[in-house]
């Protein structure tokens, strides 16, 4: 197999080895000094090494690591309480796992338990995952011929049109799963009226809405979670990447009523574990304490009329929500990735033609005029 195609551990080098980070900074193997604007794909909402994440991982190692997910844990108790204080009101049940993928196929198996139908809607350039369930609903070609045949169920409609989400529900559809902003799709925003008709539409289906806030939920946009711009309450979220502060772990939010039409049964061997789940509590209560979502919003807000005011030719459309940025290019944005990562600042794409920005909540101003600075070099230099 070609090793260029997938990660393995064994992999030749190609980018970077990092052996250390703090906040927003991440050293490498020879001592170099980067920013990092990418947080893992949004994972390092706080930064790497919080302090206060690494405090609670280091208590909870020394009294529990594990137990399976037949048994109830402090840490397990105390990390579902606090989410389901923040969680949109309707959301009363939480099942954990390890990932967003396994989160989106916890998702799809309660709406088509719950439901008793098979057919999932979900949209164009959206992506969910890489796991069999989870990639069936995800658009990219290239993420999905290679593993072809998928679940079958599965249909796409374009982002943001509510008269063909509305042509494609139907009394067999099991589920509608959109996200609120298609990261990996190159930062496209949900408009105004999309994600309430969506709800319209699954309320007069019976369908179940799936609202995907792996990438935009713990305060990324601007709110805690994204859906709160829309104020609509979904049956169904999936949350995970920064939820635990850098530590891996998923959770699916449903209603009671999903819970009690669900008919089979799910697990996790490692969901749920006292270690993640101590590591979730101290990244809510930074979260919360701090007001994270209020400093995304504003920062964000600041760095995309800045670079809408470039006036870069090589620029199509800055769009956006709090600090997911997507920087549409008329080219590839390939070289100005590589531009940045020679300037020390670390960025990822969105698609072939998107630089996408998704820095730590937590990151010093200092540190974000520098990358705006260097990406807007990039940009004219493009």
């Amino acid at each position: 197999m070609d090793a260029r195609a997938v990660e393995f551990a064994c992999s030749p080098k190609r980018a970077p080895t990092f052996v250390r980070g703090s906040g927003a900074t991440l050293w490498d193997d020879a001592g170099t000094e980067y920013i990092d604007c990418g947080a893992s794909f949004g994972v390092g909402n706080l930064g790497h090494c919080h302090p206060e994440i690494v405090a609670a991982i280091t208590e909870q190692a020394g009294e529990l690591i594990h137990v399976g997910p037949t048994f109830g844990t402090d840490a397990k108790a105390e990390f579902t309480r606090r989410l389901l204080s923040v969680a949109p009101r309707n959301l009363r049940r939480v099942f954990l796992s390890n990932s967003g993928s396994e989160a989106v196929e916890a998702a799809i198996k309660f709406a088509r338990a719950a439901t008793g139908r098979k057919k999932v809607v979900a949209a164009m350039r959206g992506f969910h995952g890489r796991t069999m369930g989870a990639l069936s609903a995800t658009w990219r070609r290239e993420f999905r011929e290679p593993f072809e045949p998928l679940v079958p169920g599965f249909g796409h409609v374009p982002f943001n049109d509510v008269d063909a989400l509305r042509k494609a529900v139907d009394a067999d559809t099991a589920a509608v799963i959109l996200e609120a902003v298609q990261g990996e799709g190159g930062v496209h925003v949900a408009s105004p009226e999309y994600l309430p008709a969506a709800r319209e539409i699954c309320d007069a289906s019976g369908a179940l809405l799936i609202l995907d806030e792996v990438q935009t939920g713990m305060g990324r946009t601007g709110r805690m979670f994204a859906i709160e711009r829309w104020a609509v309450e979904p049956d169904i979220v999936t949350l995970a990447k920064s939820l635990a502060g850098g530590v891996p772990i998923g959770a699916t939010l449903t209603t009671e009523a999903v819970e009690e039409r669900f008919q089979g049964s799910h697990n996790s061997t490692f969901g749920g574990n006292a270690l993640a789940c101590a590591a979730g509590t101290a990244a809510l209560e930074v979260t919360v304490r701090d007001r994270l979502w209020e400093r995304a919003e504003r920062l964000g807000t600041e760095a995309m009329e800045e670079l809408r005011g470039l006036g870069a030719p090589s620029v199509r459309e800055v769009r956006g929500l709090g600090l997911i940025i997507g920087i549409e290019l008329r080219g590839k944005a390939a070289p100005v990735l590589q531009a940045l990562q020679e300037d020390r600042v670390i960025a990822i794409g969105g698609g072939s033609s998107v630089v996408r920005l998704l820095p730590p909540l937590v990151i010093p101003e200092a540190q974000w005029s520098f990358a705006i600075d260097a990406l807007g070099r990039a940009l004219r230099d493009g």
